[in-house]
């Protein structure tokens, strides 16, 4: 195994560029089995493992832990499990496939059930794993149009790589089969079916029965080192809505939603450490309006404690089930609380009681004073939806997590820790005019004119009305590629600020994608992420280098 370079993703994440692509494999299985203090996630993708740490120090000491480890201490032929799945081979492009490469549907069908799989890296969806053949490779160009939905199960060829699509999803690869398995399964205690090093092997059959989320008939041939150091535990709770789970008993303290807003959702501080599987952290955007929230509620900030509401626009309407106390911080929105006929008005950054049978009404501030965009509403005790996969935060890309909130929901309330409310605090003070964002240059700045590198600094950029928790899309005068081609896929972080055909840059917010194949210019630091949470559709926003 041989390392070419390191390229600083922000402050606290690496790319470790490889010289072969068999060696991305051998090197995260080594960091995942040596488990470093403070490294969060470890994504392998075509060329590079990136190798994202809880602060710069812990990463330092990453980095010169891989400078100084044997590199060929694991053989990833022998370090996962083998998975034996039954598939039919009816897919809508298999004489396709056939035909680009070159043989007939049957000898397609053989080449691609004869051999064993080895599961390269994960990306694109949760339980979306690229496998890599053990004999020669065919390369498969994709779909000139790809699909806008491909059915979960679907057997699928891409490039040199085999895959199955493990929900329904868009799609450009070539299908040529299906299998009945389910690929990802949150209520299982590790939700991926196949992980980095498993080896997978397609057995043809006429027909395959769906497979439950709730049962696993898979056969698996035991192997070491399949569950890895990053899985989650037992404690992985149930995909859906509230009133899906049956939370809608009166007698439960919560919140009745009244009227949801535009996009209400449930947010913690995330669900890091499964990026291997292919899902993002995740959780809220503004993590420090989150924190200050439960701070004034007196919640401790741990398990259903952090559960709060992110509320888009400053619209929301809630009664009260039993009497709570709530915190409003974030955007400067105004808390309405109806009682007995009798409105009061609460500004943000205090404690508020509301009783039993009270309404909660948010409204936006001013239009034309200066404030955020986004608002979160915190409980003493902590929203008790269920967990999933050690989270409640709402997922917008994977879909992981409880549904938006919807009008005639139940959110239920845990009970309050024991400890006091907490003091009143002023909410920072939204900026005025241009937000500035500070980044770390690359990793793949050399991807990008030198005349472009500069005005991506020297022009102020508008946020558009596509922009969502996924990333800001950003107007104004498109920069340049330096370089024509596909750059091989790798990994991404939140703060991520790519660069795709267009020349129009999309800033990466906490519900990004695992990989991605557009350059990345730089990466805005973590501390300033909190503002680009808070930066609404025709907001401006410049970018400033730091070292």
């Amino acid at each position: 195994m041989t390392l070419l370079r390191f390229l600083p993703v922000g402050e606290a994440a690496v790319l470790v560029e490889l010289e072969h692509p068999s060696d991305v494999l051998g090197l995260q299985l080594l960091l995942r089995s040596a488990a470093l203090p403070g490294v969060i996630d470890v994504v392998g993708a075509a060329q590079t493992v990136l190798v994202t740490a809880e602060t710069p120090a812990a990463l330092r000491a990453a980095v010169h832990w891989i400078r100084r480890a044997d590199l060929g201490a694991v053989a990833p032929r022998s370090a996962g499990t083998t998975l034996t799945l039954e598939t039919v081979y009816d897919g809508d492009d298999l004489a396709d496939a056939a035909h680009h490469a070159g043989v007939s549907g049957e000898a397609l069908v053989a080449w691609h059930s004869g051999q064993e799989w080895l599961a390269a890296f994960g990306g694109f969806a949760p339980g979306f794993m690229y496998l890599s053949p053990t004999q020669s490779p065919v390369s498969m160009p994709r779909r000139a149009s790809p699909r806008t939905v491909v059915p979960a199960g679907s057997v699928a060829l891409g490039g040199e790589f085999s895959a199955i699509y493990p929900g329904p999803s868009p799609g450009g690869w070539q299908l040529i089969g299906r299998v009945g398995e389910s690929l990802w399964d949150p209520e299982r205690a590790v939700p991926a079916l196949v992980q980095p090093g498993d080896r997978v092997r397609f057995r043809p059959v006429r027909e395959v029965t769906l497979v439950s989320r709730r049962a696993d008939t898979l056969r698996r041939a035991a192997g070491p080192g399949a569950a890895g150091p990053n899985t989650a535990g037992p404690d992985t709770g149930i995909h859906g809505s509230a009133v899906e789970q049956g939370f809608a008993a009166s007698h439960l303290p919560g919140f009745r939603v009244l009227s949801p807003g535009p996009h209400t959702t449930v947010q913690d501080l995330g669900r890091p450490g499964l990026a291997h599987l292919g899902l993002t952290a995740s959780g809220a955007l503004d993590r420090a309006a989150l924190r200050r929230a439960n701070r004034l509620v007196g919640n401790p900030g741990t398990g259903a404690g952090e559960a709060g509401l992110e509320i888009v626009g400053g619209s929301l309407a809630l009664q009260a089930v039993g009497n709570q106390v709530v915190a409003l911080t974030g955007s400067g929105a105004q808390c309405v609380v109806a009682s007995g006929g009798l409105e009061t008005t609460a500004t943000s950054g205090m404690p508020i009681l509301i009783r039993d049978g009270d309404t909660l009404r948010l409204c936006a501030v001013d239009p034309g004073a200066p404030a955020g965009f986004r608002s979160y509403l915190a409980v003493r005790g902590g929203l008790d939806v269920p967990a999933v996969l050690g989270s409640r935060s709402t997922d917008a890309l994977s879909g992981t997590g409880p549904a938006p909130l919807a009008a005639g929901m139940f959110l239920p309330v845990a009970p309050a820790h024991v400890g006091a409310v907490g003091f009143p605090e002023p909410e920072p003070p939204p900026e005025e005019g241009v937000t500035v964002l500070r980044f770390v240059p690359g990793p793949r700045e050399d991807w990008i004119t030198p005349g472009s590198v500069a005005a991506f600094q020297q022009q102020d950029w508008t946020v558009t009305a596509q922009s969502n928790r996924v990333g800001l899309r950003l107007d104004g005068v498109a920069l340049e590629l330096a370089r024509t081609g596909e750059l091989p896929s790798e990994g991404m972080v939140a703060g991520a600020v790519q660069l795709p055909p267009s020349g129009l840059p999309v800033l990466f917010l906490a519900d990004h994608p695992v990989t991605g194949g557009y350059p990345v210019i730089g990466v805005v630091i973590r501390e300033d992420l909190d503002k680009a949470a808070q930066l609404a559709p025709g907001a401006k926003v410049a970018f400033r280098a730091v070292s």
